[in-house]
């Protein structure tokens, strides 16, 4: 069967469709859904043919999904202690945090006003993640989206309950590498600087043979966390965040006047 040239009357691009599919890791069989659930109510012909519905059915199955992961993971927390974890990982944060490691901009459906600006708003990052998730839901039922959530959203439980809510681009590094290369994403250390007990490490991260720019931390676990940021900005043809040359990132204490000899090596935890 032919791939449809127009969705809900408007013409679309299948090739884009299909690239968002792939992303994701879910395949729709009402390909009006997909549509719906990209489509920002500037883009749209009347409010009802945005995913502002669809944003508020998502939000909904991803606090009631990770709700139950919570229930299940944290049997001795008490309900005050669940519901501050629940709010860190369903936050509006982390939400357009994983849509933009996923690259959900590149597939929205934007008004002319909204196309002109190379900035896209955080919150309608988050919305979008949302509406995805009602409308994999929707078209495939509580098991695609569970997944989909648990794909995305899981490892943001355990970086919480850890206070590290902030870094998962390493478990997304991770995500994308296995799926699209079926390789895991290694670490080498490029350089350290700074005296033993305030010390600054130089970090990139590398799939295959292919190594993405590297980033500078106050620990290896924090310069890992950067270099795979930069390696998704990287992947997805945008402005890496940590740039190496950027010695502003770090504190004056932790940048001492010489270098350590050079050295590489995959990293295994933190220093």
């Amino acid at each position: 069967m032919a791939k449809p040239t127009t969705i809900n009357g408007r013409p679309v691009d299948p090739a884009a469709l299909e690239k968002c599919q792939e992303r994701i890791g879910y395949r729709f069989a009402n390909l009006n859904l997909l549509e719906a659930a990209l489509t920002h109510a500037s883009g749209a012909h009347h409010r009802l043919a945005s995913n502002e519905r669809m944003e508020f059915l998502g939000d909904a199955i991803l606090g009631a999904v990770v709700c139950e992961r919570l229930y299940h993971q944290f049997p001795e927390y008490l309900e005050g202690d669940l519901t501050k974890l629940k709010s860190v990982v369903v936050s509006r944060q982390t939400c357009a945090k994983i849509s933009q490691a996923l690259g959900l901009k590149e597939f929205l459906i934007l008004g002319k006003g909204m196309t002109t600006n190379p900035v896209v708003p955080m919150s309608l990052l988050a919305d979008v993640l949302e509406s995805l998730i009602a409308a994999i839901y929707l078209d495939g039922g509580t098991e695609p989206a569970s997944h989909f959530i648990d794909t995305y959203i899981g490892p943001e439980i355990e970086l919480a309950a850890t206070g590290e809510a902030e870094g998962n681009y390493k478990s997304l590094l991770q995500q994308f590498s296995q799926r699209e290369h079926g390789v895991t994403p290694t670490y080498d250390l490029l350089d350290e600087k700074g005296p033993d007990h305030s010390k600054c490490f130089k970090i990139t991260a590398q799939i295959g043979k292919q190594p993405f720019p590297p980033a500078w931390g106050r620990s290896k676990k924090e310069s890992e966390q950067r270099a795979a940021h930069n390696a998704i900005c990287s992947l997805r043809n945008e402005p890496i965040p940590y740039p190496s040359d950027d010695s502003s990132l770090l504190t004056n204490d932790n940048l001492a006047s010489h270098s350590s000899p050079h050295k590489d090596g995959h990293l295994a935890s933190d220093q």
